[in-house]
Order: C-alpha cells, then sequence, then structure tokens
C-alpha cells in the first residue's frame, strides 16, 4: 500500500519544515514539496505535525512485581502506546536469580511474539552475574541483537548485583559492543530507612517517598559513574529523578566522560505533594519516587544543557485493587504508574507549547537519541528516505483532558486525572500502515515486529 502524506509541519531532531512525505511499502520513499506521487491513500496534515513515530525505552509489561504482574500486557500496552504516538518500545527481561539469560529471554518471548501491536526490543536484567551468565551476555549481542543490560543497585536478594559483579559485566558488555544501564539507587540505605520507618509504625505512602532521599539517588549515580570510568563501558543511566544525581552526571563531565541519561515524564511534571494525600498517594508509588518541585526545574535544565537525552516512562501499571495490597503498609505498594499513553502529549504540551523546549528538541527526547543510543538508527527514530515509516500526526492546538474513563492502558486511574493538554496525536503509522485513525485502533495483534539492535558504536 502506499500513503502520501501532504502539506504537514515535518519536525525530526534537527530540522522542521512544511513538505509532504510518500511512503509505498514499509518504508518512506520520497519527501518534498508538493510531491507528484499517486497513492492509494492521501492524509491531509495541513497545520498539522508530522514526526517520526515514538520510542519509549523503559516499559514494563506483563512483568512479575511483588508478588503480582503490571497490569498492561503486550497487547493492551502496546495499543496505548500508539495511540499517544509511540510506535516502539523497549521491555526489560528480568533473569531470575539462579537461572539462565535464554531461560529469561524465552518467558518474554511468550509474551510478546504474536501479541504486540507496536514494534519492541528487550534490554535484559543481569540478576546473577557468573561465568555462564558473561558468555550468555556474549551471545545476547552477537546472535539476539540485545545489546543494552541493566543493573540494579538496589532491591537486595531479588535483583541487585554488587559493585565487583557489575564492573564484571561491565568489561565483557564493554568489549563486545553494548551498554549497560543502571537502576541508580543506593539499596543497602533504603532498605535501613524502609525498616526503620516501618518499626516507628510508619505505613502511608509518604514514608515510601521518605525512606528514598535524595542522596540515595545521587550517591549511586556517582558510584555508576566512577565504574564506568574505570572501565570505559558505555553507560545510561535509566529514570534520574533528581538535582543531585544530576550534579553526579554533571561533574563525570568535567573528566570528559559521557554518560547517557535518562528521565521519565512524571519526574519533570510531577512532585512529591502527591504523597500527602493518605492512601490515595499510593497512585504515586514508584522507584524512585517523585521529587521535589527543584528538581522538575533542574530536570529541565538538564534537557536543555544536553545532560538529560531521552525522556521516557517507566510504564508499570497497576490496578487500584493491586495498589491496596499496600494498604497498610507502604512497603507492600506494587511500584510503577501508568503513563505509556501520554508521554509525548505531555511533553509536547508541557515542553513545546509552553517554550520549554524546541521542536526539534521534542523530537530527540522522544525517539531520535533512543534510536541512536540503542542501535536503531537511522531506520527508526527520524522521517528520512529509507526509514521505516513509523510517523506521529499531531494537531498542536487541539485541547483535550487526560482521564481514566477514555485512556487505553488497562488499569481504572489515571495519574493526570483531569489535566487538560494542548496537542493531540490524531494519526499513527506503523512501518507503512495505519495503526491509529479516527479514535480507533486498525492493527491486530502480532503486528508488532521484534528489532534486533546493532551494537553500540
Amino acid at each position: 500500500m502506499s500513503i502520501l502524506i501532504k502539506n504537514g509541519h515535518v519536525a525530526t531532531a534537527s530540522e522542521d519544515y512544511l513538505a509532504d512525505v510518500y511512503i509505498e511499502g514499509e518504508q518512506i520513499v520520497a519527501i518534498g514539496s508538493n510531491l507528484p506521487y499517486k497513492a492509494d491513500k492521501v492524509i491531509d496534515a495541513t497545520g498539522k505535525v508530522v514526526l517520526p513515530g515514538g520510542i519509549d525505552p523503559h516499559v514494563h509489561l506483563d512483568m512479575p512485581f511483588m508478588g503480582t504482574f503490571s497490569s498492561d500486557d503486550y497487547e493492551t500496552g502496546t495499543r496505548a502506546a500508539l495511540f499517544g504516538g509511540t510506535t516502539m518500545v523497549i521491555d526489560f527481561i528480568l533473569q531470575t536469580q539462579g537461572d539462565s539469560l535464554y531461560n529469561a529471554l524465552r518467558i518474554w518471548q511468550q509474551k510478546s511474539v504474536g501479541k504486540a501491536l507496536a514494534d519492541y526490543s528487550y534490554h535484559m536484567a543481569v540478576t546473577d552475574f557468573n561465568p555462564q551468565t558473561a558468555d550468555e551476555v556474549v551471545e545476547m549481542i552477537e546472535k539476539e541483537g540485545i545489546t543494552s543490560f541493566k543493573t540494579f543497585m538496589a532491591y537486595k536478594g531479588a535483583l541487585m548485583i554488587d559493585d565487583g559483579q557489575m564492573v564484571q559485566l561491565m568489561q565483557i558488555v564493554k568489549k563486545h559492543g553494548g551498554m549497560v544501564t543502571v537502576h541508580a539507587t543506593n539499596g543497602d540505605m533504603i532498605d535501613s530507612l524502609i525498616a526503620q520507618n516501618r518499626s516507628l509504625g510508619n505505613h502511608a505512602p509518604l514514608y515510601h517517598y521518605l525512606s528514598q532521599p535524595e542522596v540515595t539517588e545521587a550517591e549511586a549515580s556517582a558510584r555508576f559513574a566512577d565504574m564506568l570510568f574505570y572501565t570505559g563501558c558505555p553507560g545510561y543511566i535509566v529514570h534520574l529523578t533528581c538535582e543531585g544525581a544530576l550534579n553526579a552526571v554533571r561533574e563525570a563531565t568535567k573528566r570528559n566522560q559521557q554518560i547517557n541519561v535518562e528521565t521519565c515524564i512524571q519526574y519533570l511534571l510531577l512532585d512529591a505533594s502527591l504523597y500527602e494525600q493518605d492512601f490515595d498517594g499510593a497512585k504515586w508509588v514508584m522507584s524512585p519516587p517523585l521529587r521535589q518541585k527543584k528538581d522538575q526545574e533542574a530536570l529541565w535544565a538538564g534537557i536543555q544543557q544536553g545532560l538529560v537525552n531521552v525522556v521516557a516512562t517507566d510504564h508499570c501499571p497497576f490496578t487500584w485493587e493491586q495498589k491496596q495490597m499496600g494498604k497498610e503498609d507502604f512497603a507492600k505498594i506494587p511500584n510503577g504508574h501508568p503513563a505509556i499513553e501520554h508521554r509525548m502529549e505531555l511533553l509536547f504540551s508541557e515542553g513545546v507549547n509552553k517554550g520549554r523546549i524546541s521542536l526539534p528538541k521534542f523530537v530527540e527526547l522522544s525517539t531520535t537519541n533512543a534510536a541512536k543510543k540503542f542501535g536503531m538508527y537511522p531506520r527508526k527514530g527520524t522521517i528520512a528516505i529509507g526509514a521505516d515509516a513509523d510517523i506521529c500526526i499531531l494537531d498542536p492546538k487541539k485541547k483535550h483532558t487526560l482521564s481514566a474513563k477514555t485512556h487505553h492502558m488497562r488499569t481504572d486511574y489515571s495519574a493526570y486525572e483531569g489535566r487538560e493538554v494542548t496537542g493531540k496525536v490524531e494519526t499513527v503509522l506503523l512501518r507503512g500502515k495505519v495503526a491509529i485513525e479516527n479514535g480507533k485502533c486498525l492493527l491486530e495483534p502480532g503486528y508488532g515486529n521484534f528489532v534486533k539492535r546493532e551494537k553500540v558504536k
């Protein structure tokens, strides 16, 4: 099928201009003014912004956690992503301690193959580093196209590896062309503070926040930076939330070190005052927790300074019933919130429309940098001849209100209930096929492809 998008305001990470975009099959074939092609379908994009489809490199779909599973699976989660203009996600495979990476891979393939509507890839979380795991890391890079490896500096006994294992992993990953990503918080300190608060009878959601002070993230981020510097391994800090952690990255640049940094849309827009709403604050219990308004200011500044490269979601939704597991104890509240559907509209509304970032910077943060850093560019993450025809068409002036009543995520509350947003995703294409149009999803489960990724350069 051929599609001609006419008269759109085309935006990439480097420029924006008025043009037509012509698509044949799964790829973009031509870009220019008044293109002469006759297409099977013509989309008039006058007054609309034509963007590369979003890439969310931090989601958790059908993930086992705290005795339950995140409520969006690959079908519902990727459908919701498409409604919000995100055409590709990268999920996290969790190795079970004592088991192999390949067994974990097979489990996640069963979750995703034949179910995903959007394209997807995986990060491999290494939770048990040993000689067998080291060999499998090499095979993941060389054979499976999985080139990023998640590590946890928290959750001892389930996910955390120690610093010695971290360094050994970095040495292997660097040698074979991968990247180490990290949940950078000081797990020992957090565990101690959680135990202290529980012993004092402090069980409200507020104490989830108070048990993870800024210093726990700042210290771990600096320690991770030092290990990267020692090994020379490429690194990426996921969901960075606060000024202290950002300053640790800033200090590393003084020795000419490059560290990739992701923040999430909630840390730019929401703050810790939400935890003061008695148990209702459980809606925003996530790790790391929401921070202070001064941290929001630091993150927006970090974006402009080039220290923050990617805005993701850490989408890990739970229903309100699941959140009730922690009604009597904040430490038992499943960590995470729904965000996959609204990331791009929120970032456009609060960033571009409010003058915080330019349109090309928006594209850079929402798709291009993720494509580049995780080995998919220029196939993904841009509008260019030969690229996959993953396209989001957005009305920049259309106002709408976010609500659990209208979102497509499988959860019965919204972290942004009642928030008015300016900028609405209207039409989405995935590999040349119309995915979202007139408020409906036109794809079937299984259309989404696994994307093998290139080595880190």
